[in-house]
């Protein structure tokens, strides 16, 4: 059985370790050929190597998002060798914790350069390569922190912003047989999240009561990618477990009395 990319040439920003790591390894597995973005060169270089090892089509290549110039190189030198690019995954990006008030100007504008403006720059340089096929999908990877407010200041500002960026592009570049989506990740276990109560506060409301693998993202990141879903564009899909449906309203719900969990019937 040939893989759900089987022959697409693939670009995964953020791609050395994590979530971005799990999203190349799940492409190269399903058949694609898949570029490593990141500027972590060492762990790149390494795993796209274990993944040659595997039999499998995997490079690294050194992308600092942020530069326009960096990208046009990287996306001519893709199309150069295959005369195409299929799918372009924005995984790169970074956390800002800071409140409206403590958020220094810097952090702000580093946090909206890589979170906001990279994806801008990836889109831009690959969406005229994706149109001389016709076809191409483009997946955004945002946060639930974009689906509500949320105290990270630029963090959560930038995720709005390129859930918007998103949505705007899908209707652009629809007539150029384009998808784009967006999907928004609740608490994933990588080395990016590493605050052991906050994460164990936010698995208490979650609905499933797990955070999330970053191979499950991955195959979610993967059906988007996929001709499977040939019908799938603008959309904001989360991806966190239930807690984008209302976790916290129910946690204040059972500890007040209001409403009780439901419980198994052993005589059943």
């Amino acid at each position: 059985m040939t893989g759900r990319l089987e022959g697409k040439v693939c670009l995964v920003t953020g791609a050395a370790r994590g979530q971005g790591a799990a999203e190349a390894e799940l492409f190269a597995a399903h058949g694609a050929h898949v570029y490593l973005a990141d500027v972590l060169d060492a762990d790149g270089d390494a795993l796209a190597a274990g993944l040659r090892e595997k039999g499998l089509h995997a490079e690294y290549v050194h992308l600092d998002v942020t530069d326009s110039p960096q990208w046009a190189a990287v996306s001519s030198r893709i199309d150069a060798r295959h005369g195409r690019i299929d799918v372009l995954v924005n995984n790169a990006g970074i956390v800002g914790r800071g409140s409206i008030l403590e958020t220094r100007d810097e952090v702000w504008q580093q946090v909206f350069n890589v979170n906001v403006t990279g994806a801008f720059h990836g889109i831009r340089a690959i969406a005229p390569i994706m149109q001389r096929s016709r076809s191409g999908s483009i997946v955004n990877v945002c946060s639930i922190a974009a689906l509500s407010g949320y105290p990270a200041a630029s963090y959560s500002a930038s995720k709005w912003a390129l859930r918007g960026l998103s949505q705007g592009a899908a209707i652009e570049f629809a007539s150029w047989g384009i998808r784009v989506n967006a999907i928004h990740p609740g608490l994933v276990e990588t080395p990016m999240v590493t605050m052991a109560e906050h994460n164990r506060l936010v698995t208490g409301l979650t609905p499933l009561g797990r955070p999330a693998s970053a191979e499950e993202i991955a195959t979610l990141v993967l059906f988007l990618a996929s001709d499977e879903a040939s019908y799938v564009t603008g959309a904001d899909i989360p991806i966190d477990g239930g807690f984008s449906a209302g976790a916290a309203l129910r946690s204040i719900a059972l500890s007040t009395g209001v409403y009780e969990a439901p419980r198994v019937d052993s005589a059943r």
